[in-house]
């Protein structure tokens, strides 16, 4: 039990909160944190885009599964599993890391039912491994029917031939699949899908009203590897399940397995796109003011001993400072007014530029009838909006105003540098933070969740656009991020997996120290420049430029670095090893939510490979995704896990506030961290940079323009 509270809080944790959110969908999953009977699977999926937590105990097992419906017909499951004395020979229990994909091949309709197709344990240890082949048909809106058949685990109980073998003889035979061995876990074990014996399963499922469900199945596994061990008493093929679900999305379940064993569940589903707290919770956006009301304000008439243009400036200044962005450039002639901002409020860019339009219309005299407005990030212009003031009054109480205002704007590649007369006031700037951080590590085979809580200290200071030189400092206080005493027993270059060390071995530590440089060599390109101790675990040199058409959906980087590896004690000396490595990489983002990024090229421990990463980025900035590197180390060398993978969220912190905030909460999800495949951290990389401000991603954020 306790490896599965350490699991699903240590999930909730990236959340950041209790179980108190939005409405969860009306679903009854599985043991195996999937929908489902109670061990069996059917071919039901999530609603669209549903992000799932489960945690699921018995006897000595635990299950706790973390799973996403990435499309509408695809769902994906990564779960951790506790097995209480499995490794019996040696007197161990075993911490299972392994992934499940589903595929819904057919909706249900009146006439027919859904069909789904499935893969459970497919890169794990091989423990779960099995596959299905399921239908799900409603009999009644209250009352569905499910039978499948089912291979490898899945054909523990009434194995028969397997109906495949009449196509290929060598569907008969399933070829070993590691058993559940360490050594080659994380292989894909493509030549065992679907081969052996086959056996059915089946089951129904009644919804006695929105929150109560009964579910009875024949089950096909056997548990035999758990039988074998002592693990469990198995008597009989009919489990037993009722679930229970509550208007925070969460549900309870309880289900007797094996004609012998109880089992308990706890779900939390919720659908990103609706955020914990409500929006708007943050000020409204300045009304506007009439024009005459403006025309006569004091800044903009003439006076004594200042110049209007000054005072113009200061009062634009203040009046922007006040919604949460800064001015670095501002020019103006008799019709026109050209202004450049940096966002350090809105997740939204385009929430960012119409607060920046409102302000300068209750700001600028009357004359001034257009409005350019740059976007930029430390210190450099990424993107121009260009829109007129009439069209802001004229639309003030359109309903449709926000996308009206789009199709009236023109968006266009900012000019390479900043012009206007605020750059000596917003040039030097010098920022700092101080506050608690949470450092977290999963699946550690001896302690499934260690954490570090502390104290830290963060500083920029930017003497010129473009140019900033960043610290920052970190005292530990409590965890036991630094009570590995695993050794790294890895064939590579130590490159990530003596990460204990660094906790272990350091007390007040430097993470980062680096000056970096970022600027426009020419139109759709940005460079940059980064130099010093770039993470916890290296300092060197990092260069990069990026390819970014300001309406296109695709981009093209490529990046150099020379890397030299820290002292564990996290001061400022250096070890023996040093790299040189570089990517070349692709961006496309697609039409709907996902995004593809494609990085090729040298890892820290000298190989050689691909990186792919798949997001899924909801509206809000809720983000989702999975990644995998392949490289020229074999999955002997790279050792457990065999290849480098895992999945990342990124939640902003306004889906928890309901007010705008750029900042969010990242965590990297990693079955096993090891040396394969590992990639440099840099700070500011360019294409995270840029890409909210561009054109795509402003225009689909301009819902917010009026907000």
């Amino acid at each position: 039990m306790r490896a599965s509270a350490c699991l699903l809080f240590g999930c909730l944790s990236m959340l950041g909160g209790p179980l108190v959110a939005t409405r969860g969908p009306a679903q009854t999953l599985t043991t195996y944190g999937s929908p489902g009977l109670i061990d069996m699977p059917t071919a039901e999926v999530f609603p669209d885009g549903t992000l799932a937590l489960t945690t699921a105990n018995f006897e000595n097992t635990s299950r706790n599964t973390l799973a996403f419906q990435f499309l509408p017909s695809v769902y994906g499951t990564f779960r951790y599993s506790f097995l209480r004395d499995f490794d019996s020979g040696v007197g161990l229990s075993r911490y299972d890391r392994s992934f499940d994909i589903h595929f819904q091949l057919r909706e249900e309709t009146a006439r027919g039912p859904a069909i789904a197709l499935g893969l459970r344990d497919f890169g794990g240890t091989g423990i779960y491994a099995s596959e299905y082949l399921v239908a799900t048909k409603h009999l009644a809106p209250s009352v569905s029917v499910t039978g499948g058949i089912g291979w490898g685990r899945l054909a523990g109980r009434g194995g028969q031939r397997n109906p495949i073998s009449v196509f290929d003889g060598r569907f008969d035979t399933r070829p070993d699949s590691n058993a559940g061995g360490i050594a080659t876990t994380g292989q894909l074990d493509f030549g065992n899908w679907f081969r052996g014996d086959a056996a059915f399963f089946g089951g129904v499922k009644w919804d006695v009203n929105s929150r109560l469900t009964l579910t009875a199945e024949y089950s096909s596994d056997d548990y035999a590897p758990e039988a074998q061990r002592g693990l469990i008493d198995v008597r009989s093929p009919i489990n037993l399940g009722a679930t229970y679900r509550f208007d925070n999305g969460v549900s309870l379940g309880g289900s007797y397995l094996n004609g012998s064993t109880l089992a308990l569940q706890l779900s939390y589903a919720f659908d990103p796109r609706k955020p914990k707290a409500p929006g708007g919770q943050g000020a409204a956006a300045p009304a506007l003011l009439p024009k005459e009301q403006v025309a006569l304000a004091s800044w903009n008439l003439p006076g004594e001993g200042t110049s209007p243009d000054s005072k113009v400036t200061a009062e634009l200044r203040r009046n922007l400072k006040g919604q949460g962005l800064r001015l670095i450039g501002f020019s103006q002639n008799k019709h026109r007014t050209d202004v450049t901002v940096e966002n350090l409020r809105y997740g939204a860019g385009a929430q960012a530029v119409g607060r920046t339009a409102r302000v300068l219309a209750n700001t600028l005299h009357p004359e001034i009838e257009t409005f350019v407005i740059t976007l930029a990030e430390d210190g450099v212009p990424i993107t121009t909006i260009t829109s007129q003031r009439d069209d802001l009054y004229a639309l003030e109480t359109d309903v449709d105003g926000a996308w009206r205002s789009l199709a009236r704007s023109q968006i266009t590649d900012a000019a390479l540098s900043i012009s206007g007369q605020d750059q000596a006031a917003a040039f030097p700037a010098f920022t700092y933070r101080f506050a608690p951080y949470t450092q977290l590590s999963f699946f550690d085979p001896n302690e499934p969740l260690r954490y570090e809580l502390g104290a830290q200290l963060e500083a920029d200071f930017q003497p010129a656009p473009g140019l900033t030189f960043s610290g920052q400092l970190r005292q530990p206080v409590i965890g036991n991020l630094d009570n590995d005493t695993r050794p790294s027993n890895s064939v590579l270059p130590r490159v990530r997996s003596d990460w204990g060390r660094y906790a272990a071995d350091s007390d007040l530590r430097l993470s980062h120290l680096t000056a970096d440089y970022q600027w426009r060599p020419h139109e759709d390109v940005f460079a940059r420049v980064t130099g010093g101790y770039l993470e916890q675990m290296f300092g060197g040199l990092s260069a990069e430029v990026l390819w970014f058409p300001v309406g296109s959906s695709l981009a093209l980087g490529a990046e150099l670095n020379y890397a030299k590896q820290r002292d564990f004690d996290g001061k400022l000396g250096f070890q023996d090893y040093d790299v040189m490595t570089g990517h070349a990489s692709v961006y496309y983002k697609t039409r709907g939510d996902y995004h593809v990024q494609v990085d090729m090229g040298r890892y820290l421990a000298g190989d050689w490979g691909t990186t792919l990463t798949v997001d899924r980025e909801f509206n809000n900035g809720f983000k989702v995704g999975a990644f995998a590197t392949m490289t020229d180390v074999s999955s002997a060398e790279f050792g457990e896990g065999s290849f480098d993978k895992g999945i990342r969220i990124e939640v902003p912190v306004s889906w928890f506030t309901g007010k705008p905030s750029r900042k969010k909460v990242t965590q990297v999800i990693r079955p096993v961290l090891r040396d394969g495949g590992a990639r440099l951290n840099v700070r500011n990389r360019l294409y995270e940079t840029v890409r909210d401000n561009r054109g795509r991603e402003l225009a689909a954020g301009w819902g917010r323009y009026a907000r």
